[in-house]
Parts: structure tokens; C-alpha cells; sequence
């Protein structure tokens, strides 16, 4: 995995500071006045990459009540071009062919053929495509709920496609991803245990980069995963 973040922009620096990349329902509110602040606790300009202990990170997300009201997923649009607009690939294979430990064969349409892939999600080796799938890893709903309903259209589908990110999509099993759905940390963690610090650690630093909410049982959730991570760092940038 680590191969994989190196290839799609992650500083070898950053990642060496990382492990092996870091329960109640969320409670939504409906009546529920939902404030998310316009800046998070420490400034980062955006373009500016921060690298925070893990604790230190979280203490940076701002702390609202969820807010599903108006949430419908094709709000979000997603799969676009991609990066490369000509090569026949959408945001999706684009990402599927970033992550393969084994590079795929590729065929006009971007049909894949071999290849394989390491799912961290359940510590699952995929060697064919079609069982992937391509997560986001703040849930869409989830992205809704904690700031996203502020947004325009075009935030919103920055976000749905982010490649300038190697943490916001991640190629993982489709049973893993169907298992997780729309939940926060709260709600859901990786069967692998192994991977925890690595995924409070990216949660993290994905709601730091779209400067998004969390509500009170997400960040305690967040927090003890912390208590077992003491080395893990976050390292984000803020979107544009």
C-alpha cells in the first residue's frame, strides 16, 4: 500500500512517519441548529501540506451535529474524466490502476485483465478489477452530513473525484466497502485490525482537507483508536 500512496503523491518523508497506514451511532439531530466552523483550530492555507500527531489532528476537526436534510448521492458527481481525459479511463479505473501492486493489463475502454491489488480494508489480495471497488473514504452521506450540504455543485464533485489526494479514494474489496457504507468511525472500522491507526489517521486527514465536521461519538471513536496509534501522524493538505 505504501508503494501504491508513493506512486499517487504521498511524500516518502510524510509516510515514513506513518505506521503501516490512523460503539453508538452517529446521532443526527433533525431539529438540531448544525454550525460548521468556516476554519479549523490551526491555519493551513490551502495547497500547504500539515503533518500532525494523531491527537493533535483530531483536536483540529470542528465538533457539529450531523445534518442529512437534502442528502441524495447524485449530488455528488461521480465517476468524471478523471485526470487524464483521453485516456479512456474515469476518476474510478483511474484509481484502481494507481493502487494495483501487480499493473493490469489494459485494453482500449480501459478494460482490465490480471493485475492484483491489496485491499487494506480486510488485508485481501483481489486479482481481478471487477471485485474491486473504489471507495470513498469519507462516505458521501457522510461528507452530507458533516458540512457538504453547504456546498456547490462543483466542491462537490471535486471532492467525489479527488486524485490530488492519495487518501480521499482507495481501491478495497466490494464486500468491505459494502460493509462499511455511509458509517463513520463510530459506527464501523476495518476488519483488519491491523489497519486502524492508518484509517483513523486518513478519516482525519480527509475531514482536515475539506475542512468537515465531526460529530461528538465520531471524535471519541477517533480518540480511542488514538489511545493505541501513539506514533501514527496525519499529513493533509487543504483542497483548493
Amino acid at each position: 500500500m505504501i508503494k501504491n500512496l508513493l506512486q499517487r503523491g504521498l511524500p516518502a518523508l510524510a509516510l515514513a512517519a506513518l505506521p503501516l497506514l490512523a460503539t453508538a451511532p452517529a446521532a443526527h439531530a433533525a431539529d438540531a441548529q448544525t454550525a460548521v466552523p468556516a476554519s479549523i483550530g490551526i491555519a493551513v492555507a490551502p495547497g500547504v501540506r500539515a503533518s500532525l500527531p494523531l491527537f493533535e489532528a483530531i483536536d483540529q476537526i470542528p465538533v457539529a451535529d450531523e445534518q442529512r436534510e437534502g442528502y441524495k448521492r447524485d449530488l455528488y458527481k461521480h465517476w468524471n474524466r478523471g485526470l487524464n481525459a483521453t485516456d479512456g479511463c474515469d476518476t474510478r479505473r483511474e484509481v484502481i490502476l494507481s493502487e494495483a501492486v501487480e499493473a493490469p493489463q489494459v485494453a482500449p475502454g480501459c478494460k482490465m485483465s490480471g493485475g492484483s491489488w491489496l485491499s487494506p480494508y480486510d488485508d485481501v489480495v483481489v486479482t481481478d478489477a471487477a471485485g474491486l471497488d473504489v471507495d470513498h473514504f469519507v462516505p458521501l452521506a457522510e461528507v452530507h452530513d458533516s458540512g457538504g450540504f453547504a456546498w456547490d455543485a462543483a466542491r462537490r464533485e471535486a471532492y467525489a473525484n479527488d486524485q490530488a489526494s492519495p487518501l480521499t479514494l482507495i481501491a478495497v474489496t466490494a464486500k468491505s466497502n459494502r460493509s462499511k457504507a455511509d458509517k463513520d468511525p463510530a459506527q464501523w472500522l476495518p476488519p483488519a485490525g491491523g489497519y486502524h491507526c492508518d484509517y483513523a489517521a486518513q478519516w482525519t486527514a480527509t475531514k482536515l482537507r475539506w475542512n468537515l465536521a465531526a460529530d461528538d461519538a465520531e471524535r471519541q471513536a477517533l480518540l480511542g483508536v488514538a489511545e493505541d496509534c501513539p506514533n501514527t501522524t496525519v499529513v493533509y493538505e487543504p483542497a483548493l
